[in-house]
């Protein structure tokens, strides 16, 4: 473990294991000035709590600042006071490239789609290869985001699309 790792363990445990008395100081967090975190900071926009409703169902997602190349996400709806569906989500820099890695229902390896399109307030993923969805649709819409899944199912172009406020 590097030295940076040891002081944050050491930080955690001090802090968990003797509130009374004052920790000692925790390492600053990670710089946002590297390469991989500039080439995201045009989509940190999409980071923050996005909820809504769909189909009587919760739904939300949410997605953390640029850090270190990535960006974490996780999705989730509620319906009648259970979880139907949930997936963990991230957004990577990888050579040159954005791409969006999905697992629903934590489906191990992530799909990969890359990001095609990108203005201020759109990003358009894709992955052609995929059975579906082949495309995956983000936009701000002032403080509403909609997120958009579309591709080809069973020869019919098909769609699915929720709307989410921020949440707290």
């Amino acid at each position: 473990m590097s030295a940076r790792g040891l002081a944050l363990v050491a930080c955690m445990g001090a802090c968990a294991c003797a509130p009374k008395q004052a920790a000692p100081p925790c390492p600053p967090a990670p710089s946002a000035a590297k390469s991989d975190d500039r080439a995201l900071g045009a989509i940190a926009w999409l980071a923050g709590h996005w909820i809504g409703t769909s189909e009587g169902a919760q739904v939300e997602e949410h997605w953390t600042t640029p850090v270190g190349g990535t960006m974490l996400g996780n999705a989730r709806t509620v319906q009648d006071g259970k979880t139907v569906f949930f997936e963990y989500l991230r957004i990577e820099a990888k050579d040159e490239a954005i791409v969006y890695l999905a697992s629903p229902m934590g489906r191990d390896p992530p799909t990969p789609f890359t990001l095609v399109e990108q203005t201020q307030d759109r990003l358009v993923f894709e992955n052609p290869a995929h059975d579906f969805p082949q495309r995956i649709v983000y936009a701000r819409e002032g403080e509403q985001l909609r997120a958009r899944i579309e591709g080809v199912q069973a020869g019919r172009a098909t769609s699915s699309e929720w709307v989410y406020a921020r949440g707290g």
